[in-house]
């Protein structure tokens, strides 16, 4: 079969199309999925580049996968041959990825499809699916007629986050850095739009809570957007964080406003063996197809490539401006 193989950590022109043998089925419990398309999410770029280890070379890169299941094992019972499915796996650690034509996995990992869109939508559903529900209802229980800031409102997780908290009722603020962008994000639902190049993003959110500062902030850049955000959040308020802190972080303001901070990271089910939390991953991805099949959630893919363009994609999302979604179409 055809993948895209990485032979060492590097620039984006060390991913290579290559052939390569196809995966089998080796547990019963394990179903075979014919891809059609893969996402490209910002951590394919970070362990390209060394930023986290991979524990195995050649790697094929790429954790969120659509395709049709072409063979089942003995013990599968959620699954049959033909069924459209998308799923997160794979693509970190020693788990091959997604970045090619055919992929095994257990199917506790699985769900079946949205029925209402295609392929490379769903190919660029999950990862950011599952990183904005667990960072809003896991991490900050987010509630109805609660504020929000989401930053980066307009990227493959914020515009994810955008639409599931105005589902539950929440009122959300985010971060844009152009008109285009601000028109985007006003589509999905937001309430109140920044655009951080032209205005003071705390003094704004302070003006639209009335001072008080937002219930909630959903971090999605890291760095200093960080410690910038806490003078934004209420007291008692909720921060989460999808990158990691660092040292020069002054955590002065949070702690004396009782700020809870959370962290998230929707890999660790994956890395860790977390059966549990695999199968609540699951059962997101289950719930969220039936808002996407209802229409009240939109998956934005904002360029297709075909598979042999992985490089290319990963560029792309260094740049670090592209709204919605990049997916290589297999």
């Amino acid at each position: 079969m055809k993948a895209i193989q990485l032979s060492q950590h590097g620039e984006p022109e060390l991913l290579s199309l290559v052939d390569v043998d196809e995966p089998t089925i080796e547990n019963p419990a394990e179903v075979k999925v014919r891809l059609k398309a893969a996402g490209v999410n910002p951590i394919d770029t970070k362990l390209r580049a060394g930023a986290y280890p991979l524990n195995v070379f050649p790697a094929v890169l790429g954790c969120d996968g659509a395709g049709i299941v072409e063979e089942c094992g003995s013990e599968v019972t959620r699954f049959k041959e033909g069924d459209e499915v998308y799923y997160f796996h794979g693509g970190v650690g020693d788990i091959p990825g997604n970045y090619c034509e055919v992929k095994v996995l257990d199917e506790r990992f699985v769900a079946l499809k949205p029925k209402s869109i295609d392929f490379t939508q769903a190919a660029a559903a999950p990862l950011v699916l599952l990183t904005a529900w667990e960072s809003l209802f896991d991490r900050c229980h987010l509630e109805k007629n609660q504020t929000v800031f989401i930053n980066a409102g307009a990227g493959g997780v914020g515009h994810i986050a955008i639409q599931l908290a105005k589902h539950i009722g929440a009122k959300v603020c985010t971060t844009v850095s152009n008109n285009e962008k601000a028109l985007f994000v006003k589509e999905l639902g937001a309430d109140f739009i920044i655009n951080y190049k032209k205005q003071d993003v705390v003094e704004a959110i302070m003006q639209w809570t009335n001072d008080e500062g937002v219930d909630v902030a959903m971090d999605n850049v890291g760095g200093a957007a960080i410690q910038e955000t806490f003078p934004a959040i209420k007291h008692y308020g909720e921060m989460v964080s999808l990158l990691q802190a660092d040292n020069t972080v002054d955590w002065s303001v949070a702690r004396f406003r009782n700020i809870r901070f959370s962290m998230e990271i929707m890999l660790s089910p994956l890395l860790f063996d977390l059966k549990e939390a695999q199968t609540h991953q699951t059962e997101i991805l289950e719930q969220c197809a039936k808002l996407i099949d209802e229409g009240k959630l939109k998956i934005h893919v904002s360029e297709v490539m075909p598979l042999e363009d992985a490089a290319k994609a990963h560029k792309q999302i260094e740049k670090g401006h592209t709204s919605g979604k990049i997916v290589l179409e297999i």
